[in-house]
């Protein structure tokens, strides 16, 4: 039996987040003091909850080797979090959330905690709220982005994060290893669909967006409408020529997207290297608004073939890119816990070398609250975060009036180059480039 969410929301008003209590260096969703200005925690308090969905009959494409040979039907069994609005109650206990990400081999993976600010079970606050989907990267799981999706709950949103219980990627077989190439969009597509009907009130079923990192940014685009390409670089390698089911054209293609998809967010995005998993053709394919996101010094997916390729690429779409300059891969985790502190393979999850892992998510959390609140809260004061005066942020300036408080944000605006929304000296290092789409959006 396909698993359901029937949960009795109670729609209830609430008060504004109070700035006092928890901290960024207690809670990776309450951002510092040089956060730019819309990373801030929105008026809602947080409800947390986790269900488990059963996909029946799904191949079992990790064991089932490679070739043409036929692959074994299992139900696949997937955890989703779900943060939300609510009305929390003054003094509720707030979660701690538990994670483990492998260890360098051949050490076994490393077990980690993480305070949230989200309650567990807390009443539902208002209704018809976006549903944001969220993809990990691969082998990680939804307690190391929590600086996300929590921050987002508060800001109106129901956030569905998927636990895709990935194979380990350091002592598979190739075949074992590009299984995710498969599973990802199938599992998005599933677990939207099945939150779709099952959510009621508390959701607009047709006001959707996704969100993934690395692996998950392959299945956020997949999903979001990029098709893949039959000659592909995994295509053959997936058990029992599945993928290639999934494949333009393909007798299965159809599984692996999900309709109405109003806004895609991909940091990091695999499936670019060593060749696209989509091909020019599957990248015209994507219609939704696209904002991506990546470090121009990714040793593990490359930016060239990857942000800035799918944002070359993504002609039909109204897209945006942020660069971080000389970042890596590191742009999509909390900073790294304390039992995540002891050796640099630990650390090198979630910290990047040269930034600061809270600054990068506090800068991350400001352009994808603007980007959604534009696309799915229809915000149209938002644009102009999104739309700034110069490319290159390190040349933005602005002489602002005598006695203006030094953390005072720009206003942007005519005259003004400094990105709206950032502190001076505090937009630095950055890339913002915009096209947009080749043709009307149907």
């Amino acid at each position: 039996m396909i698993g359901r969410l029937v949960v009795p929301f109670l729609i209830l008003m609430t008060a504004p987040v109070q700035a006092s209590g928890p901290t960024v260096l207690d809670v990776p969703s309450i951002p510092e003091a040089d956060a730019p200005e819309l990373a801030a925690l929105g008026t809602y308090g947080i409800g947390f909850r986790s269900v488990l969905l059963t996909h029946k009959g799904q191949p079992d494409v990790e064991n089932g080797g490679s070739g043409g040979i036929a692959v074994p039907l299992v139900d696949r069994s997937l955890r989703v979090d779900i943060w939300y609005p609510a009305a929390v109650k003054k003094g509720a206990k707030p979660v701690t959330y538990s994670g483990s990400l492998w260890g360098e081999p051949p050490f076994p993976p490393v077990n980690f905690t993480q305070k949230g600010i989200a309650v567990g079970g807390a009443k539902a606050a208002g209704s018809k709220h976006p549903l944001v989907i969220i993809s990990h990267g691969y082998s990680n799981n939804p307690a190391v982005m929590t600086w996300l999706t929590e921050n987002l709950a508060s800001k109106g949103y129901v956030v569905a994060a998927i636990h895709h219980r990935d194979p380990n990627p350091y002592v598979v077989s190739p075949s074992t290893r590009a299984a995710p190439n498969f599973n990802r969009p199938r599992d998005i597509v599933f677990v939207a669909s099945q939150l779709r009907d099952s959510l009621g009130e508390l959701i607009d079923p047709e006001n959707v967006a996704l969100i993934g990192y690395s692996q998950g940014g392959y299945g956020v685009l997949t999903a979001g409408g990029a098709t893949l390409d039959p000659q592909g670089p995994n295509i053959g390698l997936v058990a029992g020529g599945a993928l290639q089911k999934s494949a333009r054209g393909g007798t299965d293609a159809d599984a692996v997207k999900l309709a109405g998809v109003r806004a895609i967010v991909a940091l990091a995005p695999a499936g670019g290297a060593p060749s696209s998993a989509w091909g020019a053709d599957g990248l015209a394919a994507l219609t939704a608004p696209l904002l991506l996101i990546q470090g121009d010094s990714d040793a593990t997916v490359n930016y060239t073939t990857g942000a800035l390729a799918v944002f070359g690429g993504a002609v039909n779409s109204d897209r945006t890119l942020l660069t971080y300059k000389q970042a890596g891969h590191s742009i999509a985790l909390n900073p790294a816990p304390r039992e995540m502190r002891g050796t640099v393979w630990d650390m090198d999850w979630f910290e990047d070398p040269i930034w600061r892992q809270d600054r990068i998510n506090a800068i991350n959390l400001h352009f994808i609250t603007a980007f959604l609140a534009v696309h799915l809260q229809k915000d149209d004061s938002k644009a102009a975060y999104l739309n700034v005066g110069i490319e290159n942020s390190d040349a933005g300036e602005w002489n602002a009036p005598a006695g203006t408080p030094w953390g005072a944000y720009s206003p942007g605006g005519a005259g003004v180059t400094l990105w709206k929304g950032f502190q001076r000296r505090h937009a630095k290092g950055m890339m913002l480039q915009h096209q947009e789409a080749a043709r009307t959006r149907p």
